[in-house]
């Protein structure tokens, strides 16, 4: 036998071996075993996370961008606008974080010199 052919053979069998010993951790991080989505054996459900975020509506006209959130659940939402401008020359922007409260809507507006690419709004939940 050839080298060659020894060397294919002894490379073929450990890429088949390395297979064999990587498809059942790929199986057991698939049905979530790790990922702590299981009950501890007590039966219990895990606790779902409380709904948070604010609902934002941005509009676009021409230049202008303006966006309305509003916060309906108990917790405070920080949100901020990011505006992408059309023209290369123009400077695009991310605006401050905001605070909404429960139960509050704030506005949030920006502009380009010229037209407006995207916008859109980003949320974080704010530090207690």
């Amino acid at each position: 036998m050839r080298p060659t052919r020894r060397r294919t053979r002894l490379l073929l069998a450990a890429s088949v071996a390395v297979a064999a010993l990587a498809v059942p951790l790929g199986v057991h991080a698939a049905r979530g075993a790790d990922s702590g989505t299981a009950d501890s054996g007590t039966g219990e459900a895990p606790p779902k996370p409380e709904p948070a975020g604010s609902e934002c509506r941005t509009s676009i006209e021409g230049s202008r961008v303006v966006s309305y959130c509003h916060n309906p659940y108990p917790s405070t939402d920080l949100v901020q606008l990011h505006t992408e401008c059309e023209r290369w020359w123009d400077v695009d922007a991310d605006g401050a974080a905001v605070a909404v409260e429960p139960g509050r809507t704030v506005r949030l507006e920006d502009r380009c010199w010229k037209e407006v690419a995207a916008a859109w709004v980003s949320h974080r939940p704010a530090p207690l």
